[in-house]
């Protein structure tokens, strides 16, 4: 599993900078660079309240990714120790970013 520092402070499954889902997905399959890529599994917090108040952050989870330029991806999977998602302030999925994104050569 991959740690996730989540900077999306919009989204509703952020929680103290981590998600509150078991997993996310990474998406711009053609990205070459971490503006090309997004979190789709960001959705806005429109109410500006928790909405899930059942699960805890995770620090861990499966990160799921269609990067296919991506160093870290192995068969649609991220295998990075580490990865930060950013976009704080962000109202749509594609106002997001994986900030750990690096070019396979």
């Amino acid at each position: 599993m991959t740690r996730l520092d989540c900077t999306v402070s919009t989204c509703v499954h952020n929680a103290e900078k981590c998600c509150c889902k078991s997993g996310i997905f990474v998406e711009g399959a053609e990205a070459k660079n971490c503006r090309d890529t997004y979190c789709g599994s960001f959705e806005e917090n429109k109410g500006n309240f928790f909405k899930n108040v059942f699960k805890t952050p995770e620090s861990k989870l499966h990160v799921e990714c269609d990067v296919v330029k991506c160093l870290y991806n192995d068969d649609h999977m991220c295998r990075a120790d580490h990865i930060t998602i950013k976009g704080d302030g962000a109202r749509s999925v594609g106002q997001t970013e994986c900030g750990s994104f690096r070019e396979k050569n």
